[in-house]
Parts: structure tokens; sequence; C-alpha cells
């Protein structure tokens, strides 16, 4: 016995809407090659086998979830798209105050690379200042243990790392090293 037979359609009838559910209607974005690729209508018609109004109908619903986002492109065209969602702020401690002087001598530091991944390098300089405030007197061993595995910054291992960020904290206004031998570093600031 059919299904057709239970729901009153014949086998030659489209298939209800009600078999084009919203997961399904993700489905066809998830299965994309090309995730920054948006989707028309007629994608997911053709993905699913569904009636323009139908894809129109699950899309706006997606869209009116906050899972989809839309816009128009010509005049008749609408596309949509999964939302990448932005970066938020990390939830914890707030960030500590630093000196502005702090900033322009992290920003001038001498790391190796550019663009983002100078970025990020720069970013673990700060994270390392920024531990050695939490931390007034530590060891090299302390930042390799809790600053580097957060932040490593393109580098695969924990010396790599630490040949770069070191000089560069040792640089940092209000960064001192123990000249006893001890590899202690101290953090002078108020």
């Amino acid at each position: 016995m059919s299904n057709s037979a239970d729901d009153g359609r014949d086998e030659n009838s489209p298939p209800s809407t009600a078999t084009f559910t919203t997961e399904r209607v993700i489905s066809v974005f998830e299965g994309r090659r090309d995730f920054a690729k948006p989707l028309t209508a007629n994608d997911v018609m053709e993905a699913l086998g569904c009636s323009r109004r139908t894809a129109h109908d699950k899309l706006d619903e997606l869209v009116e979830q906050g899972t989809l986002e839309t816009r128009k492109v010509g005049a008749r065209s609408r596309i949509w798209w999964v939302p990448i969602p932005r970066r938020r702020e990390p939830e914890g401690p707030a960030e500590l105050p630093r000196d502005p002087l702090v900033e322009i001598s992290i920003a001038n530091a001498d790391l190796p690379g550019s663009g983002e991944l100078l970025e990020r390098r720069r970013d673990a300089l700060r994270a390392s200042y920024d531990y050695l405030m939490e931390h007034p007197d530590t060891d090299h061993g302390a930042f390799l243990n809790d600053v580097f595995p957060d932040h490593p910054a393109g580098y695969t291992t924990a010396d790599e790392w630490w040949d770069a960020i070191g000089p560069a904290l040792e640089s940092l206004p209000d960064v001192e090293i123990a000249s006893d031998g001890d590899h202690v570093w101290h953090y002078s600031g108020g």
C-alpha cells in the first residue's frame, strides 16, 4: 500500500509542502561545495524538487528564525545565505587597562610576519604583557604553559614562539628581567 492512498493523493501529484521542512532547506545550504556562495530560490527548488512558492515560504521562514539572511539582487531576484556570526567578545574578566604607550610599543614591536599573521603575533604579545601584569613576578616557563596554548600566533612549538615573543615583551614599558640569571620577569608598572 503506498502513501498516496493514505493521504488522498495519486502518485502523480506533487508532494505535500509538509515534506519540505526547514531542515531539508538547510541541508541544501550545508551540502554546497562553496559555503560562501549564496543560493537562489531556484537552487533550492532544484535540490528539493519543490515549487517556487514552497522554496520561498521555507526560505522566508528561515530568515524570520535568524538562520538565513536575504537581500534583493536586481528587480526581481533575491539570494539567501547562512550568516557568519560576528566575533563575540570573550566572556570573562574585563581587559586590563593598558597605558597607550604599551599599545604603541606592541604595534611597533619587532615581530616577524605581515597581515593577519602579524596581528596574531601582536595579540600573543599583548596576552603575554597582560599575563605579566596579572603575575608580576614570573618565569618564561609560565608564559609557555599559560599563554602560548591560547595564542600560538602561527608557531608550532612553544620555543619558536618564545624566541619571537620574549624579546618583544622585554622591549615593552614596565617589563624587566632579573639580572640574577633566574630568568624571572617582573612587571614594574602601577
